[in-house]
């Protein structure tokens, strides 16, 4: 086989596993656009490498796409980023191949947005092992492969990151809620948060409730509010339309249904554009944990996403 021809199969095989790089370069950075860097960084290792010493490509790249995560997430400027308290993840829209394998429940647990923030909380070591275990199926022998490690130290990471998802799942949403329930309370929510009903609000929340917001995109630390009367009184006060807010959104939104990254959230659109998202854990019939997330460059995929799907009738046409 001449070096053309070598070079297009060897692309190939590339590009065949890049969604599955790319996912799980997602779940270790929680951020899409990280991600698909990191991943273009491995295909250019790829390309310079002596492939026909490599005798199991997937391995291969799965190690390198890994460990290209592990030093961003150890780098100065991401330890500076995220201690920074100005973190979210990057939200994406259902479908999004990104995502990636959602055939178990730990492989959809793995890349929603509660589960990728508590996972700030954990070195980049017990990151990346529960990822490549739990999301990913790989052996022990093999993830003391990809990092490094023995096989001992593997299981032991595994182990002290499933103890604290377990607690926040116990703590957020307890096990996956039925979509069309969730979606029921979350259309409650909605109607409570435009009427001004903050009674309502309050008794559609966990009493450990929590919430996070960018502050429309503006503020330089995260917003957090933890009993259900401050959630329900922020939440009432940004759904409260005002000409400031109107520039500030480009116009006056219509309000969506949608599935972010496997759980129930309400996109603000202005006209085609994706300008907030507020994503929603449900537990026994109640709302756990919001997110709400303005910021352009965050949403920068879900808009690109949202322009390409066929949404439903909004929820709140005119705001």
């Amino acid at each position: 086989m001449d070096s053309t021809i070598s070079d297009r199969f060897d692309t190939s095989r590339f590009e065949a596993g890049r969604n599955r790089l790319a996912s799980l370069a997602y779940r270790l950075l929680g951020s899409a656009s990280d991600a698909e860097d990191a991943v273009q960084d491995a295909f250019l290792r790829w390309q310079a490498a002596d492939r026909e010493r490599i005798d199991v490509p997937e391995a291969w790249l799965t190690k390198v796409v890994t460990n290209l995560c592990l030093d961003r997430l150890r780098s100065a400027q991401a330890r500076h980023e995220r201690a920074a308290g100005a973190w979210l993840p990057e939200p994406l829209l259902e479908g999004d191949p990104i995502l990636g394998p959602a055939d178990t429940f730990e492989q959809r647990e793995s890349v929603s947005l509660a589960v990728l923030t508590l996972m700030e909380r954990l070195s980049p070591l017990e990151r990346a092992v529960y990822v490549l275990r739990e999301a990913f199926s790989h052996s022990h022998a093999e993830i003391a492969g990809i990092l490094g490690i023995t096989e001992s130290a593997s299981q032991q990471h595994v182990h002290r990151a499933r103890i604290r998802v377990a607690a926040e799942r116990r703590r957020s949403h307890g096990g996956e809620a039925d979509p069309a329930s969730a979606r029921r309370v979350v259309e409650e929510f909605l109607a409570a948060a435009a009427s001004g009903r903050t009674e309502r609000l309050v008794a559609l929340l966990t009493d450990d409730v929590t919430a996070l917001s960018d502050g429309a995109g503006l503020a330089k630390r995260l917003l957090r509010y933890k009993t259900p009367e401050q959630v329900a009184s922020h939440v009432r006060a940004g759904f409260k339309p005002t000409p400031a807010k109107r520039r500030l959104a480009g116009g006056s939104p219509a309000f969506h249904f949608a599935l972010v990254n496997g759980s129930p959230a309400v996109l603000a659109v202005v006209g085609d554009r994706v300008v907030g998202a507020l994503a929603f854990e449900v537990r026994d019939g109640k709302i756990a944990s919001l997110r709400g997330i303005a910021a352009a460059a965050r949403l920068r995929r879900l808009d690109e996403a949202w322009r390409q799907h066929e949404p439903d009738a909004p929820a709140i046409a005119a705001w």
